[in-house]
């Protein structure tokens, strides 16, 4: 599967996990505080999500990121934990949802995740080979490789000029630690009360805990490397 000729499909992947856990559109919508239409509308691939919606969906359902690129359906971690948006320091303050636990899923669809662990992208990837997904707000993430039994998202990300992880002053969090290396272009991160300007050459790690977001103000698109290591307890 090639960047340009085609991506897996978002919004059917997303749609069978949610089926999987026996919830409905409602139900999902609740725990990512977002609209019934939102999710309806990205399962149906009518729409993309965000980053951070993309994260706090995955998370609600108990898949990883990496199960989005994958053909073997998704897998389940021990014991997920809640993503949410958070607003920015100064910004209108909305409570964020309670996480719940997901119904327990068929033996089916238990198998399916198994297999999805043995699923290994590599040892070479080619930029031609790379699978791609366009998220929302001029998001790109290639996924660059991936190993069978790890929690490891391993990833190109481009942020076209205006692109953005969230809405305007929201933050995001989830599980587990991140870095990233930006190659080109510039990067405002802004994490927790603080912001930083990635210019080429800067590196950032941190927990994925603290409230963060990604914006590219700049008038070329921003382009690094990220990989992001889950945490499941």
């Amino acid at each position: 599967m090639t960047a340009q000729a085609g991506m897996p499909p978002i919004g059917d992947r997303l749609r069978q996990a949610r089926l999987d856990r026996g919830m409905t559109v409602r139900g999902l919508a609740r725990l990512v505080d977002t609209s019934a239409s939102l999710i309806s509308q990205i399962e149906t691939g009518k729409s993309n999500p965000s980053v951070s919606t993309l994260y706090a969906i995955t998370a609600a359902l108990g898949i990883s990121v990496e199960d989005i690129f994958s053909d073997g359906g998704p897998r389940v971690p021990a014991s997920p934990a809640l993503d949410v948006a958070w607003p920015a320091p100064g910004s209108v303050t909305v409570a964020p949802p309670s996480p719940v636990d997901a119904p327990a899923t068929s033996a089916a669809a238990q198998g399916l995740r198994m297999l999805a662990q043995k699923r290994r992208v590599g040892p070479v990837v080619t930029a031609e080979e790379r699978e791609s997904l366009q998220l929302d707000s001029g998001v790109t993430w290639e996924l660059l490789g991936q190993l069978p039994d790890t929690h490891v998202d391993f990833l190109r990300i481009t942020y076209a000029p205006g692109g953005s992880s969230s809405g305007i002053g929201v933050l995001m969090r989830h599980s587990g630690t991140e870095w990233g290396h930006v190659l080109t272009g510039q990067l405002t991160l802004t994490l927790g009360f603080d912001t930083y300007v990635l210019n080429p050459g800067d590196s950032v790690s941190f927990d994925c805990s603290t409230p963060h977001s990604y914006a590219n103000h700049g008038v070329e698109p921003a382009i690094g490397v990220w990989f992001v290591a889950e945490r499941f307890s």
